[in-house]
Order: structure tokens, then C-alpha cells, then sequence
């Protein structure tokens, strides 16, 4: 190991992240300190040339007009209409507001890409009508926690945005391929909220004494005003870029024009209005980027200081199968999503792993793919699962961590049937990209 410097490069940043220090300072300081100690002064001009190299990256330039689109639609209360137009459809349906909770997940995950933001909202909406009728604090915890961390695998993910130019695949093929295992992963969380709906009668109230909701005219026109027009945003932005009509930073402007006129169209849109959105959008976004920026500057500097050379030959010296490498890829996945956020581990793992990948012969697109669905299930895994932090953060005292834990046990394993999915049927993800590239 001392003959290969760059591995110690991952002990350190550790040792800097369990005390405290921000993931991209972490990253940036190691990467600084291992590229003084290999290459000196030369180092500075290797970390110039990243920041230059993040800040025209074309695609990168996707990420503030997709956090914006979600900020605007949070900022706007559209999300609120969505969600009491999803809500008429599903009232009568065992667990009908945890469905109503996943199907809002879905879409606003779809509009905004970012995870965290999609859990807040979709929590501060759903939490208090769940109280209220009475739903089991564990079905309410496990129901938010699962829709909110579905903008890893719906795309337009951010995370996928970034993961894509480090793995050398395209965006759009990334998108596609993620399309049906996303959409699997959301089917199985409706099922579950119906099946612990109709398993524990007491755990999701039924609402057929709710006689009052509107007539079926009432319930079309609701739902034609509050949720086609986003939808036809979120399929406009989704299409152009699957089908290779723009850029996805192209359709990314395009969608936060949409989402200006969508809030004109609703006369939510006034000054305040469009202030938090920015606000929010420059926050969020300065986070991410200084993230890609370290994680550029540490993998820059584990290449340069032999670091892959030396995870090839362990590799080579172990004598893994394809499927034994794949596996302690994803356990390494699973494993760093406990302590790291969502792109801090694509930045980490993916330049050291698509090497590898590409070594053993399996398809890039199918790889990544469950890389994403690993990643998100160590999202939702306790002790340390982000999801919940989030949770707790706007959750009432009535809601336990206890009820946290044991509420997100069966999305979990509907995760993991997600990716046994797709591990099983690599042509679940490999065959969309190539029918979209067949009739471009």
C-alpha cells in the first residue's frame, strides 16, 4: 500500500469527515495535501485547471435551472394543488394518502431533481393530513421518507446530472435507462403503503365516510387545472432530452421559463415568490458545485498519484468474478452512503469504479443504473440514513426516531427488489436508450 500513495488518500478523508470537516473542504484539503506531497507546486496549476474545467462544464450548467424549477413550484404552493388533485383520485384506496404521498413524490422528484427539497415538501404537506386522519406515525414516516428520496432514481435527478460527465456516459441514455427502474421503484412503494394498509386496518384509517369530496366533473376539472400543466412541463423537458432535441441544459432553460409561465398561469407569481426560489436555487446550488469541484480535485489527484493502478491490481490479485467486483462495488456504495451525501459518493466511487467496469466487459448505462438504486437505498437505511435526518428536521416531537426506523424497513426492501430487478434483467435498463437511439 506505501507504494501506492493515492490509497491512503481515503483513510484521511474519513478521518476529516468523522470530525466534522464539510465533505467539499474535506475533499479539496486532501486532494491539496496529496498533490503537494506528490507533484508541489505543480499542484496549483492542476487545481486551477479543475475549477476552470467545473465552471464551463456545459452540462453542470443544468443543475441551478433544474433546483430552480422545483424551488419556483415549492415557492409557488403549485405543489400544494398537486397534491389535493392526487389526493381526490386516491382517498378510497387502502392507505390512500401514503399512495397520494409516493404519486407526489414521483412528480415533484420529476420537476426538480433534487432529493432533499422533495422530501421537505412532500413532508410539510403530508405530515399534518396523515396526523389528522389518524395514520400510524411508522406507516407516515416510512411513506415520506421513501417518496421524498425518489428524485435519485426519477429522472431529471441531479445526482444523475453529475454522475454522468464523470462516468463518460450520456445524460440522456443515463435518463432513459433510469426511466423504468424508477417508475418499478415507485410502483412497489404504492404497493407497500396498500398492502400495510390492508395488513393493519388501524395503521391507515379508511376515509369512505369522506362523502362530501366533489363530483367526478368537479374532480376532472381539478386535476386538468392543477395537474396536466406540470406534467406536460415535466414530459416536454424529459422528451427533449431523451430524444436528443436539446441539450439537458437547454431543456433545463426551457423548463424554467415553463415553470415562470406555469406560476403566471396560476397567479402565484409576485416578487416574494420569485426572490425565495433564487434564493434558494443559489443556496443549494453553490453547495453542490463546490462538492463537484472537490470531488474533481480529489479523483484528479488519486489518478495522477497511481491510485487506480493500484485498485486494478488488488482487483487482479484477489481474482474477483465480474459479479464478486460488481457486488463489493455496490457494497462500497452502500457502505459510504451512510456517512457521505448522494453526489459526494458518485464523485468518490464512480472514477475508480467505471475503469473497472469497463475492464470486466458489463454495460455502462446498466452499471450505473444500479449503482443509483444502491445508492438510494443506503439513503433510506438506518442508523445513519439521510432521509431521516431530513425527516426529523420538520416532523412534530409526536413522531418518534423509533417510529423513523421501523417505518422505512419495507421500502427498503422494495428497493431491493428494485435492484435485484435490474441486475437480474440488465435489458430493463439497456433497452429504452437503444430504442430511443434507434429512432433518433
Amino acid at each position: 500500500m506505501f507504494e501506492y500513495p493515492g490509497l491512503w488518500m481515503f483513510p484521511v478523508l474519513f478521518v476529516f469527515i468523522i470530525f466534522g470537516f464539510p465533505i467539499a473542504f474535506s475533499l479539496i484539503t486532501v486532494g491539496f495535501l496529496f498533490g503537494i506531497f506528490q507533484f508541489g507546486d505543480a499542484i496549483i496549476y492542476q487545481l486551477v485547471a479543475k475549477v476552470t474545467d467545473v465552471s464551463s462544464n456545459s452540462i453542470l450548467a443544468a443543475i441551478p435551472l433544474f433546483i430552480f424549477m422545483g424551488a419556483l413550484l415549492e415557492s409557488a404552493k403549485i405543489a400544494e394543488k398537486l397534491f389535493d388533485a392526487i389526493h381526490l383520485w386516491t382517498h378510497r384506496i387502502p392507505g390512500g394518502l401514503g399512495v397520494g404521498t409516493i404519486l407526489m413524490g414521483t412528480i415533484f422528484a420529476a420537476a426538480s431533481g433534487v432529493v432533499g427539497a422533495t422530501e421537505t415538501v412532500i413532508g410539510l404537506l403530508a405530515i399534518p393530513i396523515m396526523l389528522k386522519h389518524a395514520y400510524d406515525k411508522k406507516l407516515i414516516s416510512g411513506t415520506i421518507c421513501a417518496g421524498g428520496s425518489l428524485g435519485t432514481v426519477i429522472p431529471p435527478s441531479i445526482t444523475v446530472i453529475v454522475l454522468a460527465p464523470v462516468a463518460n456516459v450520456s445524460v440522456g441514455d443515463l435518463f432513459a435507462g433510469l426511466l423504468f427502474p424508477g417508475l418499478i421503484m415507485a410502483s412497489l412503494f404504492i404497493f407497500a403503503v396498500i398492502a400495510w394498509g390492508l395488513i393493519d386496518k388501524n395503521a391507515a384509517p379508511s376515509e369512505e365516510h369522506l362523502e362530501s369530496y366533489p363530483s367526478l366533473y368537479v374532480k376532472i376539472k381539478q386535476t386538468v387545472f392543477a395537474l396536466i400543466p406540470p406534467m406536460l412541463l415535466i414530459f416536454s423537458v424529459l422528451g427533449t432530452i431523451l430524444f436528443g432535441l436539446a441539450t439537458p441544459t437547454e431543456a433545463a432553460a426551457s423548463g424554467a421559463i415553463g415553470t415562470i409561465v406555469l406560476t403566471l398561469v396560476y397567479r402565484q407569481f409576485t416578487k416574494n415568490v420569485l426572490l425565495r426560489a433564487m434564493k434558494s436555487t443559489v443556496s443549494i446550488t453553490a453547495m453542490i458545485l463546490l462538492i463537484v469541484l472537490g470531488g474533481n480535485i480529489f479523483a484528479g489527484v488519486f489518478f495522477a498519484s497511481g491510485g487506480m493502478a493500484a485498485v486494478q491490481n488488488i482487483m487482479g490479485e484477489l481474482g474477483l468474478p465480474g459479479w464478486g467486483v460488481i457486488a463489493a462495488i455496490l457494497a462500497m456504495t452502500f457502505f459510504a452512503g451512510f456517512m457521505l451525501d448522494l453526489i459526494s459518493v458518485v464523485l468518490i466511487i464512480i472514477p475508480v469504479a467505471m475503469p473497472i467496469i469497463k475492464l470486466y466487459g458489463f454495460d455502462e448505462i446498466w452499471f450505473c443504473v444500479a449503482f443509483l438504486v444502491m445508492l438510494q437505498t443506503s439513503y433510506l437505511t438506518p442508523p445513519m440514513a439521510p432521509s431521516i435526518f431530513y425527516l426529523r428536521a420538520i416532523s412534530p416531537p409526536s413522531i418518534t426516531l423509533t417510529d423513523m426506523y421501523k417505518g422505512v424497513l419495507p421500502f427498503i426492501a422494495m428497493q431491493l427488489v428494485t435492484l435485484g430487478i435490474v441486475l437480474s434483467f440488465p435489458r430493463i435498463v439497456t433497452w429504452f436508450p437503444e430504442y430511443i437511439l434507434s429512432i433518433r
